[in-house]
């Protein structure tokens, strides 16, 4: 028997963050996959958004032996979204989903999906139709996309002195602005 409707992790914990930090908004599950996975809609359901989520693992734990790595850095996270599905994405908002396990955080990037196609496009090329992503979380709550990184600039993103302002996406780390905005 098919369920009438999934929801998997990363939704899960989008979720509750949204309801945890605005209680002037409602969260809806679509019933059918339009490419939304969750809208978001003020008091009065009057004003809407949508979001996609993307949810990984942390590969912290067990992609990554020097110590200098779990010391300094909170999660780090792979996706591997097509480039089809970002320009064609329907969402108004992209939420990555980082569970940092051993640091027992949560962390969400949220970016439109065009600002996410011109960063990875710029940090990967525009002839990629498929992204390998790797963003990096650090206790000083910054965050950057290091895939293709040498091992040099990986270490200084621990020791708080990389400068990339293409890679960085700490702009886009926990900033719930676009909700906040449907709860006042």
């Amino acid at each position: 028997m098919k369920p009438l409707f999934t929801i998997h992790a990363g939704e899960f914990l989008v979720d509750c963050e949204i309801e945890r930090k605005f209680r002037r908004v409602n969260v809806w599950i679509p019933a059918k996959d339009t490419g939304i996975d969750l809208l978001v809609s003020n008091d009065n359901n009057t004003k809407t958004l949508s979001l996609q989520v993307k949810f990984s693992r942390d590969y912290l734990a067990t992609h990554m032996r020097d110590a200098a790595f779990h010391k300094e850095l909170r999660a780090c996270g792979w996706w591997t979204p097509t480039r089809q599905q970002i320009k064609q994405s329907r969402a108004e908002y992209w939420i990555f989903v980082l569970v940092g396990f051993a640091n027992r955080s949560t962390d969400f990037i949220i970016i439109k999906p065009g600002e996410l196609l011109t960063r990875l496009d710029a940090i990967h090329g525009k002839a990629a139709k498929k992204f390998q992503s790797y963003l990096w979380v650090t206790q000083k709550s910054t965050c950057w996309e290091t895939r293709g990184l040498n091992r040099k600039d990986q270490l200084s993103i621990t020791e708080n002195t990389f400068e990339n302002s293409i890679r960085n996406f700490t702009a886009y780390l926990n900033n719930w602005t676009p909700i906040k905005a449907l709860n006042d």
